[in-house]
């Protein structure tokens, strides 16, 4: 096959079409209109590029159409043409949600960040950190001084994720029966304590920052930061930032699972790069809000169910 036309079947086959005959299927509630979650037991896929790009959430693999099958299934090349060829005009499965997304703009964001209200005791996102999340008030609060939570929404919370210059860059989306990212934002950190602390606690997601904050009483040499469940470049600069500077640790508090581990790794060699000190931290049970507020599983088990609802039929958010 000439050079031509391998580009041109790479152009004619989508790597969501590889996944699906593979038996993987779509997470809508973990996936967004630029990167599609797949997933195949234990193993996670994410598509971008509107379908031409790849990688593994769990691994540095990546690449397009033709390395995602060798990837799956450790064949050579010529048995890597032969199976995208047979997919020639499959139609892959489009999550009901997918439309043009908006334009990025980054004062945008911010100005819709700043024309929502902080939670109030006994508002609708008060009464989700509290009562659905067990969020102490003092938690909750020292959250507010910060300027790090916003009303969403349907009672849903908003936690901000700034930049290193304290800009407002997106905000993590969690609800009673929601789970995103600001849309038209980016991924940084969520920060939550002393902005000069030595200690660094990374987690996955602001309620579980908010969560150890509060198993371990706000420590006061500790920053506890979030990366939204992502790996985005701006998040590695920002974690590595803050890592070399002087007397720093980083303490790797992400979630007991396979992920996790995989997130943690990461960590570990930022810390070797920069030469920071190292620590990783692990909940008893998966995440930091469950071991702080058992019964939050429970919730979550019953959001799931009800989530598998299809996309267009569950709140929108504002």
């Amino acid at each position: 096959m000439e050079k031509k036309d391998i580009e041109e079947l790479k152009n004619r086959v989508a790597c969501s079409a590889v996944l699906e005959k593979a038996g993987f299927a779509i997470d809508l509630k973990e996936s967004t209109r630029k990167a599609i979650k797949y997933r195949r037991g234990g193993d996670i896929i994410i598509v971008i590029h509107q379908g031409r790009g790849w990688f593994d959430a769990l691994s540095d693999a990546r690449g397009d159409v033709f390395s995602l099958v060798e990837h799956l299934d450790g064949v050579d090349f010529p048995e890597v043409l032969q199976q995208v060829s047979d997919l020639v005009g499959f139609v892959p499965t489009e999550p009901v949600w997918t439309r043009e997304s908006r334009a990025h703009d980054p004062a945008a964001a911010a100005d819709r960040w700043r024309a929502r209200r902080k939670p109030w005791p006994g508002s609708l996102t008060w009464r989700y950190l509290r009562e659905e999340r067990g969020i102490p008030e003092a938690v909750i609060r020292a959250a507010l001084r910060h300027d790090r939570l916003r009303e969403g929404p349907y009672g849903s919370m908003w936690a901000a994720h700034l930049d290193s210059d304290g800009v407002v860059t997106g905000w993590e989306e969690r609800g009673p029966q929601w789970r995103g990212f600001a849309s038209g934002g980016d991924k940084v950190l969520f920060r939550f304590g002393s902005a000069n602390a030595t200690r660094l606690c990374i987690t996955e997601a602001a309620i579980d920052a908010m969560s150890l904050a509060a198993i371990e009483d706000q420590r006061l040499d500790t920053l506890y930061l979030s990366t939204g469940g992502g790996w985005a470049p701006a998040t590695v600069a920002a974690i590595r930032a803050l890592s070399a500077r002087p007397l720093t640790r980083l303490v790797a508090a992400t979630d007991n699972n396979r992920q996790g581990e995989v997130y943690a790794d990461r960590l570990a060699a930022i810390a070797r790069e920069v030469g920071c000190g190292y620590e990783r931290l692990r909940p008893a049970p998966d995440d930091w809000n469950e071991q702080l507020h058992p019964s939050s599983k429970r919730k979550k088990e019953g959001d799931e169910k009800e989530n598998r609802l299809p996309h267009a039929r569950r709140p929108r958010q504002g």
